[in-house]
């Protein structure tokens, strides 16, 4: 591990005019990219560190075609047959997978986790093939894609998006998960301790093949580890964000609808001429209720049945006064004493009393 720690600056160009990056350099280069950006405490959504992982992710892209290229792998040879020069090209889709899910855009992000969980998957398979792990692992259960990893991804380029299953559990099945998390959480952290000591001997190009081979066989077994937990994890955002995207579909759909206008009331005014200065809108008219209204024309008579004898009344009316005063005049010209003497006292009276002497009676 010493070409790793030696290694030039994540920052240098991979295409230099000196010459083209070794696929050493690419693996080591790209790994360094991803422990730096899962240790800063620096915003992983800021841009500086998004450029060094869409940069990490390049190198790693880089070195996994260039191992499909050489047919470093092979389906027919066992572990013990692969050189230990070549072990660490197999963490090549568990590094992908890993610094894949440190993207940040969210427009992208079910696009984001669905290519991990294939990166992790592949890694998995590997592990499986070759049986890495000490204690055999099951793979996660299988989902719907809508393609099949071809030969040139089971060989290191692996760039298959996978659709998650939502699998339905009961009781036994938690509990057994659960157990199965626990041990896993044990395990990785028996595995950093034996990685923290075989680290030093490796990084400082002391150690003998031996202990390197051993060192790589150490990460397999922790990547499987974190692998698990990582798919486990990508299945439950999965099913969030298909369902905030339903959501924001039938919003959509609903949206979409035709508002239907408010309908106008109908107000009935005082009348005419206030209708055309303040219009029909509600709420600057007054209104009145229908018994104002019904009372308001009962006394124009303008109701059914209502018209025609309040004429008639309001005739019969005039001419009974018209008669009573024709009878005062035939009186008067008659000479009658009655009316005479009512007429002169009644003169008299008014000689001796002020207008409006009545109205005072009993006021002081």
């Amino acid at each position: 591990m010493a070409e790793f720690e030696n290694s030039n600056d994540v920052t240098q160009p991979l295409n230099s005019d000196a010459e083209p990056p070794k696929l050493s350099d690419l693996l080591d280069r790209g790994w360094k990219i991803y422990e730096e950006v899962d240790r800063t405490n620096e915003p992983l959504g800021s841009s500086s560190i998004q450029v060094r992982v869409k940069r990490g992710l390049s190198m790693l892209e880089e070195a996994s075609t260039m191992v499909a290229k050489l047919d470093l792998f092979s389906r027919n040879e066992e572990l013990e047959e692969i050189a230990t020069a070549d072990l660490k090209y197999l963490l090549l889709p568990a590094l992908l997978g890993a610094l894949t899910m440190k993207q940040t855009s969210r427009d992208k992000r079910l696009e984001i986790v669905q290519t991990a969980r294939a990166y992790f998957m592949d890694f998995l398979r590997r592990c499986k093939e070759y049986n890495i792990t000490s204690s055999q692992f099951e793979l996660p259960k299988s989902t719907n894609v809508n393609t099949s990893l071809d030969e040139e991804s089971e060989n290191g380029n692996s760039h298959v998006i996978a659709k998650p299953v939502p699998c339905s559990s009961d009781l036994v099945t938690m509990a057994a998960q659960r157990q199965a998390k626990i041990e896993r959480y044990r395990q990785k952290k028996d595995l950093e301790a034996r990685l923290s000591d075989v680290r030093g001997a490796v990084d400082s190009g002391e150690a003998d093949d031996e202990v390197c081979r051993d060192f790589y066989l150490l990460n397999f077994r922790r990547w499987v580890t974190l692998s698990l937990e990582e798919i486990e994890s990508i299945d439950q955002e999965v099913e969030i964000l298909k369902q905030m995207g339903d959501l924001k579909q039938g919003a959509a759909k609903h949206s979409a609808q035709p508002v239907r206008p408010p309908m106008k009331p109908f107000i009935l005014t005082k009348d005419a001429v206030q209708a055309q200065v303040f219009g029909a809108g509600y709420p600057s008219l007054a209104t009145m209720t229908v018994d104002d209204w019904y009372e308001q024309q009962r006394k124009h008579g303008v109701l059914p049945g209502q018209g025609i004898p309040r004429k008639v009344a309001v005739e019969e009316d005039t001419d009974a006064k018209e008669r009573e005063e024709e009878e005062k005049e035939k009186k008067a010209e008659n000479d009658d004493e009655e009316s005479l003497l009512k007429a002169r006292n009644w003169d008299d009276w008014k000689d001796t009393h002020r207008k409006g002497y009545g109205n005072r009676h009993n006021m002081g």
